[in-house]
């Protein structure tokens, strides 16, 4: 067998290389440093916001951002049902009440859905701290049709972006919606660190006093000299040096994953009861692709999409389910929930098919091969 095609590996060149290789041989080993430096000010420039702070994770990202909004015990914080788990843990490590939202149809929140439990929280006299939105597999949420309906509600945004570095909405950078955002650099992503994130916002005071929290929230003083609680949630400066050599090539990475849908489009078109989630729900001009997802329509398909990944397994080929939603975790099993059945309905459908920047087109059509041979027509 050939060897096995991963669903979104690391794509690391001689360009990280010398980079990280410099930061090695400045001395600049321990966390923070100048690649630290420049990778917040390169990040922020792409992103079109005022300032970004280089942290241990996305997750690290997401919960100083809550902090600074006010979630915390007996307040409410809004998300999508269908996301990654790290989104409601965040939440769950400010002591606020995770309710979750269901999705639209290209798997991103239902922004109606979000109002109308937005309103119906605080119309009961719960708090909400701030609403959560994600935006999934590299697409963007739908900023435009949420507009100003939070800001009329006072509720603040808070966008979580790990998964859309590089994607648009309406012209504008993920990572620049709301309050604040948060990107992740984890391996899988379309632009690693290794493991990392970033806080972004145009709120330097919000900056500021993150800045301050993740890093143990040391006093300035000649001593270790601590009044509250902080985090060890900084960035490395080697870390941050592999960052500026991946962010050098980001559009070129997110150029060949675009590439790589269109294969994948072309390469099942003739297939009846398969859906591009994104590019079949009004385009993906503006995604990043990081990764390309189908759905498979049980009425016209018999092979469900456990059946699908078993089998491209077999063959050598790593694929995936969607995200599982977070009412369906047994750990928010008790949690409240708004829901339409959109996002068990994906999850019940939804295969992620191998997306890296690094795949060939041969290994591409080999997917495409292995997965027609799956798809057994109803």
């Amino acid at each position: 067998m050939s060897d096995r095609i991963h669903l979104s590996r690391a794509h690391v060149t001689e360009v990280e290389e010398k980079y990280v290789l410099d930061a090695l041989r400045s001395g600049w080993v321990a966390p923070l440093g100048p690649m630290v430096d420049r990778f917040e000010r390169e990040i922020a420039e792409r992103c079109g916001v005022a300032g970004a702070l280089a942290l241990s994770s996305g997750t690290a990202a997401l919960h100083l951002a809550l902090l600074d909004v006010g979630a915390a015990p007996d307040t409410v914080v809004v998300l999508p049902s269908m996301t990654f788990a790290a989104s409601a843990n965040a939440v769950a490590y400010t002591g606020a009440e995770p309710v979750f939202v269901d999705s639209a149809e290209d798997a991103n929140i239902d922004v109606d859905l979000l109002v109308e439990t937005v309103s119906a929280l605080q119309n009961e006299g719960r708090t909400v701290a701030a609403v959560m939105t994600v935006d999934l597999f590299g697409r963007a949420c739908d900023y435009t049709a949420l507009g100003s309906r939070l800001d009329d509600l006072g509720v603040p945004l808070i966008e979580d972006a790990a998964e859309a570095l590089g994607a648009t909405h309406a012209g504008r950078p993920a990572g620049s919606f709301g309050r604040a955002a948060a990107l992740s650099f984890n391996g899988n992503k379309i632009m690693t660190t290794s493991g990392g994130g970033m806080l972004l916002s145009d709120d330097t005071d919000l900056l500021d006093r993150a800045r301050y929290l993740s890093t143990q929230a040391r006093q300035p003083a000649a001593w270790y000299e601590h009044t509250e609680i902080g985090y060890n949630y900084r960035m490395s400066n080697i870390l941050a040096a592999l960052g500026i050599g991946q962010l050098e090539r980001l559009d070129s990475m997110i150029s060949r994953r675009r590439e790589i849908r269109s294969r994948y489009a072309a390469g099942l078109a003739d297939v009846d009861g398969v859906t591009f989630l994104g590019r079949d729900q009004g385009g993906d001009a503006e995604d990043n692709y990081w990764l390309t997802c189908i759905t498979l329509d049980p009425a016209k398909i018999t092979s469900d999409p456990t059946a699908v990944m078993a089998g491209l397994d077999a063959a050598g080929i790593e694929a995936r389910h969607v995200w599982k939603p977070m009412h369906l975790q047994p750990v928010h099993a008790d949690r409240r929930a708004a829901l339409t059945g959109v996002s068990e309905r994906l999850f019940a459908t939804g295969v992620t098919l191998p997306s890296g920047s690094e795949l060939t087109d041969d290994q591409i059509d080999r997917v495409i091969s292995e997965t027609r041979l799956l798809l057994e027509a109803r």
